[in-house]
């Protein structure tokens, strides 16, 4: 009776082996071909364009970039990501392809974060906002010398708003433009506002669920970073056309060329990143930032394009903030349908928008 027991139970577990060796072989047979597919449709002329991916020295450590562009006399846009710590460098190459016809798009991941984190290691303790800013400036100068540019545009986005602010700040003689989305200002301003709009909406949809796990946690100001999460994660189920959580899962697995290590180092870097800005007991040094004491006077033209339903960097607060600044020209967009990721789930829109007022203000060669 054992032995027949023994052996049936060896056929079962031999049956869901052979099943996962399947499963393992298709979904690397897929990996395979939509790598093919993303390749074949994200080609660059090396006669006239520039698809480059290297380490640059940038604050004393080796900095990860990529270089697209499909003309090399197109203004140089450089993205300064969020998170803190969500480095682009796993997503795929087909992910804001479409802007690399009108401009050379650069993507740098931070200090601490994706691949500059598996070659430099995490941030170390004494890392500030400002020494993120002062990397952000000399990339800004490596990219004017090896792309052969007088200035640069610079896009921040979220977290990357406020490194690319004290950017312009302290170097407008670096940049053609300063554009932000999912713009940051205050996070002590900011957090009440989110808080309550992502309340109404629960409320708005009868979702129990989000409305108790939000009472449970209280208004701002979070005493932990757990809750801080806890209104993030309902924002981003409420963001019109935002990733799911799958989707995102399922873009970078299959979609990207990222390899296991290359994706351990992307969340290892966000989850380090969000410690040492947040801290667990919210008492980070993002969270003193306020933008409007760098004071009103900047010297680039200030674009701002936000999602108008963004609940993580509040579109009012931002609005506001481009009104109490003084630049050589200024302007508010407010996406509709959008959130606080506009610049991907409304793309070409918001290339619309780069081209109407980033991009005349770079004069071609």
């Amino acid at each position: 009776m054992l032995r027949k027991l023994w052996r049936g139970t060896k056929l079962t577990l031999l049956a869901f082996l052979a099943l996962l060796l399947i499963l393992a072989g298709a979904a690397f047979a897929y990996r395979a071909w939509r790598h093919h597919q993303i390749a074949r449709t994200t080609l660059i002329d090396p006669a006239t364009g520039v698809d480059e991916a290297l380490f640059a020295p940038i604050g004393g450590i080796q900095q990860y970039l990529t270089i697209r562009g499909q003309d090399r006399s197109n203004p140089v846009l450089l993205l300064v990501h969020g998170g803190p710590g969500v480095s682009t460098s796993p997503y795929p190459r087909d992910v804001l392809f479409a802007w690399t016809r009108d401009f050379t798009l650069v993507q740098w991941d931070q200090r601490g974060a994706g691949k500059t984190y598996g070659r430099s290691g995490p941030l170390s303790p004494d890392v500030t906002i400002d020494r993120m800013a002062q990397d952000g400036v000399e990339v800004a100068e490596f990219l004017r010398a090896h792309l052969h540019q007088p200035k640069i545009i610079v896009l921040g986005l979220s977290f990357g708003t406020i490194l690319a602010v004290h950017m312009v700040k302290a170097r407008p003689d670096l940049f053609y433009a300063y554009v932000g989305t999912g713009q940051m200002v205050s996070e002590r301003d900011a957090e009440p506002l989110a808080y309550r709009s992502v309340l109404e909406k629960a409320r708005a949809r009868g979702d129990r669920q989000a409305i108790a796990a939000l009472q449970k946690i209280g208004p701002p100001p979070y005493r932990t970073q757990s809750d801080l999460g806890v209104q993030r994660q309902w924002a981003r189920a409420y963001e019109p056309a935002a990733l799911s959580n799958f989707d995102l899962l399922k873009m970078i697995l299959f979609d990207s060329a990222a390899s296991p290590r290359d994706i351990r180092d992307y969340v290892r870097g966000i989850i380090d990143s969000q410690n040492h800005f947040f801290a667990q007991d919210m008492t980070g040094p993002l969270n003193s930032v306020d933008l409007r004491a760098l004071g009103p006077d900047f010297a680039v033209p200030f674009f701002v394009f936000n999602g108008a339903d963004d609940d993580i960097a509040p579109s009012p607060l931002a609005r506001d903030y481009v009104a109490f600044i003084h630049a050589p020209e200024k302007q508010f967009v407010a996406i509709p349908n959008a959130g606080h990721t506009a610049m991907n789930s409304r793309s070409a829109e918001f290339l619309r928008l780069l081209d109407q007022y980033a991009r005349p203000l770079a004069p071609r060669p």
